[in-house]
């Protein structure tokens, strides 16, 4: 995927005020607009244009937007790093000036598709207007999804100051992290959204879950990985070793024979839920470095006494 420069494509600083952005849009779409621009490539650069405005006019998508550094270049190849919007908090509100069917992958990767608020007539000329559903992705360790939690967690909420630069202010705020929760689940905070006009209710907050990365675990819906290295002797000749899990150490007997990549399961020990995950134990066989000429001669004589070919299927 390639990195879109959104600063470079609108011919302004990343310091710009939401103003100066807005110039630089109309000029912009004023000289690429497809009716009248007589340059070649007006259609896309109107379409870049465009995007980049959907994201440098809204304090939300630019502050988050920021958060990826100014070291990319345009065109770069480009991977969005784990939990980079983790923090920011999104209003609800759908796309406006550009036409969302247009956009970039790299605009869907970054920001993806958003619904607009709910409207309610009422009698009369007064109109009722639900306050709009925020949205914040939040970091979550694999041991308080699996014991859950409560947290404190402070959301950045971006604003436009008095002299048109973009500022952001915190919100803290105090969470409840359900047990079992797993990536992309939303806890939903009722009345934490944007605030409702006339007597409508106001939004709800909603927060996504990010499982942070783990030094020993993987995690795949419910169910937990670990690789478990395990010596040459304990593969071959199995033994009982402790093994790792979220709630606590556990014992278990290693297969005589085991390969390395071999999988074993323990019921019920992934992240808990209606129907519990199971934890997969992969065997990862580590050789033993050979240090003195004692441990050489050993290898040596494993060679001889055992005759074995792992290669054989190959024909070598």
């Amino acid at each position: 995927m390639e990195y879109k420069d959104y600063y470079k494509i609108m011919g302004i600083k990343r310091d710009a005020t939401q103003n100066e952005i807005k110039r630089a849009y109309r000029k912009l779409a004023r000289k690429y607009h497809p009716d009248v621009s007589k340059i070649s490539d007006a259609e896309e650069r109107f379409k870049e244009v465009g995007e980049a405005y959907e994201v440098l006019k809204d304090p939300e998508k630019r502050a988050a937007y920021d958060q990826l550094g100014s070291n990319w270049q345009q065109g770069q190849d480009f991977q969005p790093p784990p939990g980079w919007q983790d923090g920011f908090e999104f209003s609800g509100g759908g796309y406006t000036e550009a036409n969302s069917a247009h956009f970039s992958d790299f605009f869907e990767d970054l920001f993806g598709r958003a619904g607009g608020a709910e409207f309610q007539q009422a009698r009369g000329r007064h109109f009722q207007m639900k306050g709009e559903d925020h949205h914040a992705k939040v970091g979550v360790s694999l041991e308080d999804a699996y014991h859950g939690a409560r947290r404190a967690i402070t959301l950045k909420m971006p604003e436009v100051d008095t002299t048109g630069h973009l500022v952001t202010h915190d919100r803290k705020l105090n969470v409840k992290i359900p047990k079992g929760v797993t990536q992309g689940q939303r806890i939903r905070l009722r009345g934490q959204g944007g605030p409702g006009v006339g007597d409508a209710p106001a939004g709800d907050l909603y927060l996504e879950i990010d499982l942070l990365p783990h030094p020993i675990y993987t995690v795949d819906g419910r169910d937990v990985y670990v690789d478990l290295p395990v010596t040459p002797w304990e593969a071959a000749l199995g033994e009982k070793v402790s093994i790792p899990t979220l709630g606590g150490k556990v014992e278990m007997k290693i297969p005589v024979g085991s390969q390395s990549g071999s999988k074993l399961r323990l019921k019920g020990r992934g992240l808990p839920g209606k129907k519990k995950g199971d934890q997969f134990v992969v065997i990862k066989i580590e050789t033993p470095e050979a240090k003195t000429e004692e441990q050489k001669e050993l290898y040596r004589r494993m060679q001889k006494e055992m005759n074995f070919n792992p290669r054989h299927r190959l024909g070598v």
